[in-house]
């Protein structure tokens, strides 16, 4: 997919995804050594964004697989088309064959797994589903195969690039980590984070990003429920733009918080740390 770091991130500077040494190092590693990439941090970092960039630039298939409470093996691997199988045995009053592949509803594992072209496979907030999920997970990211009892075991005929997130609210198995290359990802500089506004806000103003940067870096280091995440910041950036704005003064600021703060409480310790 890709034929360094630094050709790493010059494509995904391409795409608007502005990658330090770090990314783009585990990114390429991901690709050459054919293993999926466990990306941790904390929520609004780019974990999501990057597995959408690498997709973009290398031009695969994105295919996401959403984590949440609850998620079990019909929502993530496969299922079969119940309805489908009683019209047959209810047609033919026999109940061959009703587990074959005319049956067979994909879920995004088993997409992913059958996929014939170049594939991302994102499997985002895994730390938000069940324990019983990342047993799921071990077989397909260790051989990128599925067992399927009724049809045997699928193979990958081309391996996705698997791109694993976590908010870290919870430790992910050591099975799970094993299997995976390993990604922190930390809120960026504010000169990093200036860059990413410019990226995806090109007409702000140079001086008017690099205060938003310096805003919004302030904001984290406060104790807040929620810290503004990067795509707000950006949310922040096309405010001001909307507004007219050409400069975050404090009646700015006190005005537009709602945007990166979602908090009412987050918001009251801003304006006074802040001084608004």
């Amino acid at each position: 997919m890709f034929n360094s770091p630094a050709d790493v991130s010059e494509r995904l500077a391409a795409v608007d995804y502005l990658s330090d040494d770090s990314i783009a190092t585990s990114v390429f590693l991901a690709a050459a050594l054919g293993k999926p990439l466990l990306a941790e941090g904390p929520a609004g970092v780019g974990k999501t964004q990057l597995a959408k960039a690498v997709a973009q630039a290398s031009g695969a298939d994105l295919i996401r697989l959403q984590c949440y409470e609850g998620l079990d093996e019909a929502r993530a691997l496969y299922e079969w088309n119940y309805k489908k199988q009683l019209l047959r045995i209810q047609a033919t009053s026999s109940d061959d064959d009703i587990f074959s592949e005319e049956f067979l509803l994909e879920r995004p594992l088993l997409k992913a797994i059958r996929s014939a072209g170049p594939t991302v496979l994102l499997i985002d907030e895994t730390d938000k589903a069940d324990v019983e999920v990342e047993g799921l997970l071990l077989e397909l990211l260790s051989d990128f195969q599925v067992t399927i009892p009724e049809l045997g075991t699928i193979e990958a005929t081309l391996r996705p690039f698997v791109v694993l997130t976590s908010n870290a609210t919870r430790e992910l198995s050591e099975a799970l980590k094993r299997r995976c290359l390993y990604l922190h990802i930390e809120y960026p500089t504010p000169e990093r984070e200036r860059d990413i506004v410019l990226a995806q806000v090109p007409t702000l103003p140079v001086d008017l990003a690099e205060q938003l940067a310096r805003t919004v870096a302030t904001l984290r280091e406060l104790e807040l429920k929620k810290a503004p995440s990067v795509a707000e910041t950006v949310d922040w950036a096309r405010t001001l733009l909307a507004l007219g704005r050409e400069e975050l003064d404090g009646e700015t600021v006190s005005g537009t918080l709602g945007v990166v703060l979602k908090h009412a409480s987050d918001q009251a310790r801003a304006r006074k740390e802040l001084g608004l």
